[in-house]
């Protein structure tokens, strides 16, 4: 293979990464089919109504995602936590004294996702965990800038630890979701509340300032994270310092944080912040177990069988964390 070593880096002339034969054939269909789709171009920060379009048009396609699970085994409704809409998801014949809850965290590059997106996650991580969800459906730019997001979040977790402990709350969150729910632990920390019984982190977007190695190796090759997401990052961040560790929590004071599972893939852009914010959970005491799929993009494949064991690993963790 043809390349040239200098002072900046490793070039490669002409490279071909073939489809992966080590996983399934449902995975590799899912790569070919989402490398097939143009990266979508967003518009820069400073234009309001662009990004208002934008918004809604990513939401539309982000709804096609997901399709909620059989509604008869789930109890759905929504209340306002702060003015915010909370969906709550509770598995059909679940005891009335069950406390237990999970708080999930939606995705969307902080500005995307709300919505039905944010419902039908919620619902389906109820039907995958067994136990009561509530799915966060919380402010986003270009209205409500850093920090309305994590207040909101925030104000979800009181809540929750005021009615039900925080031994029976597990927090979790995917990409976006994922900055969001490592973000609350530190502010929840701050607030003098309790951490809760454990932390699920799917390819969290940790480090906004988008530092780590596989932003490069991986750019391009991740089918669905196609590339960094600096305008989305502006305009969450709306001109507060990115190495802050409320924006980017991999920075941050992580000793006291509970129990955590982290999971990215081998194709998977931001996999460099998963690695590097489990490297920083465990050198600072922290129960932390990482989950790395062979050959998977941001995500995961949407529906492959590798998908469903990665489902199982996320439910027996979440399992352990509850008291006995």
């Amino acid at each position: 293979m043809t390349h040239t070593v200098n002072d900046d880096g490793v070039r490669f002339a002409d490279r071909l990464i073939p489809w992966p034969r080590s996983i399934s054939p449902e995975a590799v269909a899912a790569l070919k089919a989402n490398a097939s789709i143009p990266a979508r171009q967003h518009p820069p920060a400073s234009d309001i109504e662009a990004w208002r379009q934008t918004i809604i048009e990513t939401d539309q396609m982000m709804a096609g995602y997901f399709s909620m699970p059989d509604e008869g085994g789930l109890e759905l409704d929504t209340i306002e936590i702060g003015g915010v809409p909370v969906h709550r998801a509770r598995p059909v014949g679940l005891s009335a004294d069950d406390r237990r809850l999970y708080i999930d965290i939606h995705g969307g590059g902080l500005v995307f996702g709300a919505g039905y997106f944010c419902r039908a996650g919620g619902a389906s991580t109820a039907a995958m965990l067994g136990v009561e969800v509530q799915a966060v459906d919380y402010r986003m730019p270009p209205d409500y800038p850093y920090p309305t997001s994590l207040d909101d979040c925030l104000a979800t977790y009181a809540r929750a630890v005021e009615e039900r402990g925080a031994a029976n709350v597990v927090v979790g969150g995917s990409s976006a979701g994922g900055n969001l729910a490592a973000a609350l632990m530190l502010r929840a920390r701050d607030a003098g509340l309790p951490m809760p019984a454990g932390l699920v982190l799917k390819t969290p977007e940790v480090d906004l300032t988008e530092s780590g190695d596989s932003f490069e190796t991986l750019a391009g090759l991740d089918p669905v994270l196609k590339t960094r997401l600096p305008e989305s990052i502006a305009l969450y961040a709306a001109g507060a310092p990115l190495d802050h560790p409320y924006l980017s929590p991999l920075f941050g004071d992580l000793r006291g944080f509970p129990r955590t599972l982290l999971q990215s893939g081998t194709r998977d852009l931001f996999l460099s912040n998963t690695v590097r914010m489990h490297r920083r959970l465990r050198e600072a005491g922290v129960a932390a177990e990482l989950h790395v799929f062979e050959a998977m993009p941001h995500g995961g494949f949407f529906g492959a069988p590798e998908d469903a064991e990665m489902q199982r690993e996320i439910a027996a963790f979440v399992a352990g964390c509850w008291p006995s």
